[in-house]
């Protein structure tokens, strides 16, 4: 899952790059308004974490501008304020989102899993397919009673295709999720992670939990 932050506090900004990426996510990070608009309009993000004291564009002007663009991406405005009147201007502005700093990052994770799983589709607390289940807030797999451990991409690749199940998800789609803005390597990348990911969750079980569609990309889909 790829996360934006933006945050204009240096070292709170590589604290939040360094614990999210040690969750699993693909995380970018502007430091102005002006350069979180930028990036928020060339990538999708499952989720933004605004600040609302930025240089050029606040955050409460840079969030009513990201809905005027419909950029749909849920929104937790990050501030050191507090008081009534910020969060209901944060929510006003189009955030779904409000968290006073300082904030506990145990208590961020969980407000960002909530973020991710409000959608007009059903997004449960739990991810399965067949017998493999996901745990994002446990970030534990498990598959008839056996425990599988996953590298840190490979769970945010795993519940990723989860998430979208029955789409097809191309490379590219998928590297936008999983890989964060600065990836410069070969898109290649993902087949690789994909072979790691087969080894651990399909081969020991003798089952196919993720299609190849050729030409086009990868399907997970019950049976």
């Amino acid at each position: 899952m790829r996360v934006l932050v933006v945050e204009d506090e240096v070292r709170l900004a590589e604290a939040l790059r360094r614990g999210l990426q040690a969750e699993g996510f693909a995380v970018d990070v502007a430091s102005s308004g002006t350069e979180g608009l930028s990036l928020a309009k060339q990538s999708p993000y499952d989720v933004i974490l605004l600040d609302i004291m930025l240089p050029g564009i606040n955050g409460f002007k840079l969030c009513s501008l990201l809905r005027e663009a419909e950029i749909w991406s849920p929104i937790m405005m990050l501030t050191a304020k507090d008081g009534e009147l910020d969060e209901a201007e944060a929510l006003d502005t189009g955030a779904d989102d409000f968290l006073s700093k300082p904030f506990s990052f145990t208590v961020l994770l969980a407000r960002i899993r909530a973020l991710m799983r409000r959608s007009t589709t059903s997004r449960p607390a739990q991810l399965s397919v067949d017998d493999l289940v996901l745990d994002p807030a446990s970030h534990q797999v498990h598959r008839r009673a056996t425990d599988i451990e996953l590298t840190a991409r490979e769970f945010s690749l795993l519940e990723l295709m989860l998430r979208r199940k029955g789409e097809v998800l191309t490379k590219s789609d998928i590297l936008e999720h999983v890989w964060d803005y600065d990836f410069e390597g070969d898109s290649n990348i993902v087949e690789v992670y994909v072979g790691y990911l087969r080894k651990k969750i399909d081969v020991p079980f003798g089952t196919k939990t993720i299609r190849t569609v050729r030409g086009v990309g990868y399907l997970v889909k019950d049976d």
